[in-house]
């Protein structure tokens, strides 16, 4: 019997490092469906073959704490000329936080670092979001 999963309970883990996350985006595959029809067909319709695929940007919100550097060193490190790629591997945790199913993001890089929104009149929590670009998704059931 299959098991009902809660989207709250993951894990993002990127060179290694386990990061938190409140928020995780864009784990999005499409494929283009490209339309041809051969002008001789008696078909008054067009045919449709798989394309290429496309992978949406993620986007990574989470709180600020002090002391955590690692998003500022990963987008800072385009600063020097280089951008440092690396796979990010999100996991979707169980009970027992073991993962279930995981979505691995190839060769991704950091696009847009946004920061807080700071209102003297709110008590709430500042967060930042990082969005990243990659080369390709791939998702498993573990």
């Amino acid at each position: 019997m299959s098991q009902v999963l809660t989207h709250y309970h993951f894990r993002v883990e990127w060179g290694g490092t386990n990061i938190g996350f409140t928020e995780v985006s864009g784990l999005d595959i499409e494929v283009e469906a490209i339309e041809h029809r051969n002008g001789s067909s008696p078909v008054d319709s067009v045919a449709k073959i798989p394309g290429l695929r496309k992978y949406a940007n993620i986007t990574l919100k989470r709180n600020i704490s002090a002391g955590d550097s690692d998003f500022f060193d990963w987008i800072n490190t385009k600063l020097m000329s280089t951008i440092e790629r690396r796979d990010v591997v999100i996991s979707l945790l169980d009970q027992e936080h073991t993962p279930v199913i995981t979505w691995r993001a190839r060769n991704a890089f950091p696009i847009q670092y946004r920061g807080p929104v700071l209102q003297s009149c709110d008590g709430g929590i500042a967060t930042e979001t990082l969005v990243l670009a990659h080369e390709g998704l791939i998702v498993e059931n573990v």
